[in-house]
């Protein structure tokens, strides 16, 4: 068989199957476009979900009569002027687009630059091109993308129906619009808006959390906690949910490096680490996070679709998002999202008990989704020296209907938080809770949990070594040679931590020792684990975490259980330890430890307001 240059019109179709995989494909591409000619409004419209059509329209400094011929050949671009891939300050830069998309469709661009006497326009059908010639148009560009895939059928089958295709393109317009909240996206489906989203002004860190209520809902804006850190030539800011705002995928994690969105593996399993201790494994935080790295450390020629990176210092971007999304979790550790609203069980919810069905309120819903929440920051613990006179007064308990006075039991000297005095328990499982403003409901398992896991932590953390339990028959582990290897040059670390590993042969390593907080675990599957993410992530990372998994397995068992009476010394000691523990609004799977009714939303209620 003769060796043959392939023509022009198969290789762009080549092309095509690596940049456009479907309508969203497009729409990423075009906006994207219109974003780097420096547009400040982009509008999108489609039909058939972008199988028929899809147009995209900007306000940008447009293409010069000269220009759009060159436009739509391959590797033409405005993007590189120093011709140097490691200087990628754009989001289009290969050239690929506009001919891998006029390949496959009927093409037209309409475009005017800003003082021109008319805009001008050519069509490219399957890759042939027409002349340019006038046409009238405003400043800007208008392409239009016709029958999508019209020359490549076999391609056509693979797309999916018409609202999953337009589904795909309001998530890849909404990924781009978060990146950028300074600009005006908008987006129409069969003469229908599906996206509107105008312009956000004020400072960059205001205009993103405009934007990001806008796109994620106000419930992540009103639950989130700020991101800011900094380290060499990285810089990570957005905004992360609180751990009882979490979703079943990790679909809400919006990353982008350098404003470009991507999805990457690393960064996916940085926020769960992150997360590990606070969140349930199959749980997973909502999340907005922007990386502004110098374009030499990063390299985002990966894919023609551009949706990868790769980085020069992965344990440097990782170890920074880590220790970023922690600190920002221990500063609002003694925060719940699911706060709960009563407004919307006014009088117009509230059905007629006349006719026979009882009033049902929702279900608490610990995923945070479905119901209205705002946020309630968690001071500091008050000295009662310092509380209004209502809390300082004297409390009545009524019990079997015969009200006994007494003032409320004296905790650390005085001392009462914003958590406030507890008042009763009831099904033996919940506490309540009375504040000057607010009736809190506790769940005194979850709460108790969570206190005895920091407590485990901070004993980790104070001992120079663990307790350790050495085995009655050493558990000898094959590895591989690499694997082997690194674990070896760990060891010292890792017996600071209780495992002692020690050389065995040529592929296989012994333990003598382990933690004591391990018990009867599976010796060969934490080994094979720990060598595994040491490849990945570097020494002792999976350890220390494998460890706290296990304090987080003590603690519920070692909990106040549901079903336990307490005394209102007791109550109000679990109150107070509360206020003074990390991550107290949330146990250690992620649910929230207690939710807080506002007096307002109670009168409301009452209709007493």
């Amino acid at each position: 068989m003769t060796i043959r240059i392939l023509p022009n019109n198969l290789v762009n179709q080549i092309a095509a199957g690596e940049v456009i995989e479907r309508p969203a494909s497009v729409v990423k591409e075009l906006v994207e476009n219109s974003i780097d000619a420096g547009a400040t409004s982009i509008e999108v419209t489609l039909v058939d979900g972008g199988k028929s059509l899809i147009v995209v329209s900007d306000n940008g400094k447009g293409i010069g009569k000269d220009e759009l011929p060159v436009a739509v050949e391959r590797h033409a671009t405005s993007k590189l002027p120093d011709d140097n891939l490691f200087n990628i300050n754009f989001l289009g830069f290969r050239g690929e687009a506009l001919p891998s998309i006029s390949s496959v469709s009927r093409m037209t661009i309409v475009s005017r630059q800003e003082g021109a006497e008319n805009a001008w326009k050519i069509e490219v059908n399957g890759g042939e091109k027409s002349a340019v010639m006038p046409a009238a148009h405003p400043k800007g560009t208008r392409i239009e993308v016709r029958d999508l895939f019209y020359s490549a059928p076999a391609r056509l089958k693979f797309l999916k129906s018409t609202p999953s295709e337009t589904a795909q393109c309001i998530d890849i317009l909404n990924r781009i619009a978060l990146a950028n909240p300074t600009i005006s996206f908008y987006l129409s489906d069969e003469n229908k808006k599906k996206v509107a989203l105008n312009a956000c002004q004020g400072e960059l860190f205001d205009a993103r959390l405009k934007r990001l209520s806008d796109v994620m809902g106000r419930e992540f804006s009103e639950n989130s906690l700020l991101i800011n850190a900094h380290r060499e030539n990285l810089t990570i800011t957005g905004y992360v949910s609180l751990p009882t705002l979490n979703k079943s995928n990790s679909l809400y994690q919006y990353l982008f490096v350098n404003n470009r969105p991507v999805r990457d593996k690393l960064l996916l399993g940085a926020i769960k680490g992150a997360y590990q201790d606070v969140l349930a494994h199959n749980r997973y935080p909502m999340a907005a996070l922007y990386f502004d790295i110098d374009p030499a450390y990063v390299d985002v020629n990966v894919h023609p679709a551009k949706a990868e990176v790769r980085f020069y210092d992965n344990a440097l971007v990782r170890g920074l998002l880590v220790s970023a999304v922690r600190q920002a979790l221990a500063l609002g550790d003694r925060r719940s999202a699911n706060n709960l609203n009563l407004a919307e069980f006014v009088h117009d919810n509230i059905p007629d008990f006349g006719g026979g069905e009882g009033m049902v309120l929702r279900e608490h819903n610990p995923s945070g989704r479905n119901m209205p929440v705002f946020r309630t920051p968690l001071p500091q613990p008050r000295r009662q020296a310092d509380l209004p006179e209502l809390e300082r007064k004297v409390f009545s308990i009524k019990v079997d209907d015969e009200p006994t006075s007494g003032t409320a039991p004296s905790v650390d000297s005085g001392e009462v938080g914003v958590l406030g005095l507890a008042k009763a328990q009831f099904h033996d499982t919940y506490i309540i809770s009375q504040t000057e403003d607010s009736i809190i409901i506790i769940d005194q398992h979850a709460s108790h949990e969570r206190i005895v896991m920091e407590k485990l932590k901070a004993s980790l953390l104070s001992e120079n070594k663990l307790a350790t339990q050495i085995l009655l028959i050493p558990e000898i582990v094959d590895l591989s040679m690499s694997e082997k290897t690194r674990l070896l040059e760990a060891a010292d670390e890792l017996q600071r931590l209780g495992l002692s590993v020690e050389e065995f042969g040529s592929t296989a390593v012994i333990v003598r020792e382990v933690p004591a907080l391990l018990g009867d675990c599976d010796i060969k599957a934490l080994i094979w684990d720990l060598a595994g993410e040491m490849a990945e992530w570097g020494k002792g990372f999976s350890l220390t975490d494998k460890l706290h998994t296990i304090c987080a397995t003590i603690a519920c068992h070692g909990s106040v259980r549901a079903g336990r009476k307490l005394n209102i010394e007791e109550m109000n000691r679990l109150l107070r330890d509360m206020e003074k523990t990390e991550h107290s609004g949330q146990c250690n799977h992620g649910r929230p430890t207690y939710v807080e009714l506002k007096l307002k939303d109670i009168e409301k209620l009452f209709e007493r307001r």
